[in-house]
């Protein structure tokens, strides 16, 4: 499979934009450091993000970049393609000269798991992911006074 940093670190970039959309332009720089992702990286990304048409920058002070679609009408397969990464698990590229300049006895195989690979990703929308992410996050603050309060029980029953 050539899923590379690339394509994870868009998808990242993106769930990250989605999350935070909703209150105007996000900048790139603000991406970087809650995603540890390079921002030198990020600018060569979000730039061919743009050119798909996915996200649009906005200029000046308070800039950055907004969705330019909702999270709904966007696909992982979307993201992952606008930055060109190839959902190909063949070795030859589809060109089918992978075994000595010719096709290999499992290249179907390998095309139907690309296709399969390329469904599931079409399929799952940025909010789908948003909203995976959210109910995380959600789960995690409302576990949070449960954790305290367990905390501080045990140290009381520990003290007596």
């Amino acid at each position: 499979m050539r899923l590379t940093t690339k394509g994870r670190f868009a998808v990242t970039a993106m769930l990250d934009l989605a999350m935070r959309d909703a209150n105007g332009p996000v900048t790139l720089a603000g991406i970087s450091e809650r995603q540890g992702i390079s921002l030198s990286y990020l600018e060569q990304l979000f730039g061919k993000l743009r050119r798909a048409a996915l996200v649009e920058s906005v200029r000046g002070p308070g800039g950055g970049y907004c969705l330019a679609k909702s999270p709904d009408a966007l696909s992982v397969a979307d993201i992952i393609l606008a930055v060109d990464e190839p959902l190909d698990a063949t070795q030859c590229g589809g060109h089918e000269n992978c075994h000595d300049n010719h096709r290999c006895m499992t290249h179907d195989l390998w095309t139907d798991l690309s296709k399969t690979l390329f469904a599931y990703l079409a399929n799952v929308s940025l909010g789908d992911l948003l909203a995976k992410q959210r109910a995380k996050e959600c789960a995690k603050t409302q576990d949070s006074p449960l954790q305290d309060r367990r905390a501080s029980t045990e140290k009381t029953a520990a003290a007596a």
